[in-house]
């Protein structure tokens, strides 16, 4: 029932945003525009702030603290989803760059993570809902060893980031192989998964961003100097924006993309295509 004085819209369907970073509060906001929204962050000051903004602008936000790596905390946010009646939209954005963790830290985010959530939350979707999880560019124009890709295959494996390193050795399981790992793993996974989220009458996709302006991409310019490279070879020439990724997230949350599913988006200005060109 709604609440004089809040701006709580209990006839909205849910949207659960995971990781409310730059491009998560990006996307949190292009829905709150149209859904509840529950806020969900490994950080949970992070999130209640970011859910109080939004309430504060005139959004319906909860937040809850969620480590994606830990299947209690996952299991926590299922069981919140579900006493709020199932979701609509699933925006998972959380995730690990390069310089942000060693190998197994970001295959145990970036994959086994977001694999656990949309897992977790499946059974908690409603028919036209959508899991959006985002990938990257560093995925496409990548294919691992038959060995690894084999191991792929199982993501729910909570032994997998150590399977693979092994797999791997040591002197090729770096911070920078690991990212274009999870990513490729994770627009495997959403093809794989099209089926089981049809069943519900549901939707599963992956969205690969390029070269986009946040903070995080800022820091990774700063660390890793051939970014630089990859920058210069833009056809657009420029960096995309938080707010071309919200628009590409409402695109697929929305009924203009009923039809879509297991398969990946590229917003990326034409990196990719370029790359394969060379």
């Amino acid at each position: 029932m709604h609440k004089i004085g809040t701006s709580e819209r209990p006839d909205w369907q849910l949207a659960v945003v995971v990781g409310v970073g730059g491009m998560g509060m990006a996307a949190a906001r292009r829905l709150s525009q149209r859904h509840r929204v529950l806020l969900a962050d490994v950080d949970g000051a992070r999130a209640d702030q970011a859910a109080e903004t939004l309430r504060i602008e005139g959004g319906d936000a909860m937040a809850i603290a969620c480590d994606i790596t830990d299947s209690a905390a996952v299991q926590k946010l299922s069981a919140a989803v579900d006493a709020l009646g199932g979701f609509r939209v699933l925006a998972h954005v959380a995730g690990l760059s390069p310089s942000m963790g060693d190998f197994r830290a970001i295959m145990r985010v970036n994959l086994l993570g977001a694999v656990a959530v949309a897992d977790g939350l499946r059974p908690r979707a409603g028919t036209g809902a959508a899991a959006i999880l985002i990938s990257s560019l560093a995925g496409h124009n990548f294919r691992p060893p038959e060995s690894v890709e084999a191991l792929l295959r199982d993501p729910a494996d909570r032994d997998l980031a150590d399977k693979l390193a092994t797999a791997l050795g040591e002197t090729q399981a770096t911070p920078q192989f690991a990212y274009a790992l999870s990513k490729y793993g994770l627009m495997a996974y959403c093809r794989r998964q099209a089926g089981a989220w049809g069943e519900r009458g549901a939707r599963i996709v992956s969205l690969s961003p390029g070269m986009i302006a946040t903070p995080m991409g800022a820091r990774e310019f700063e660390k890793i100097p051939a970014k630089m490279k990859l920058y210069a070879r833009t056809p657009l020439k420029r960096e995309g924006t938080m707010l071309e990724i919200a628009d590409a997230i409402e695109f697929l949350a929305s009924d203009r993309a009923s039809f879509i599913s297991g398969t990946d988006l590229l917003v990326d200005g034409g990196l990719a295509a370029a790359l394969m060109n060379d």
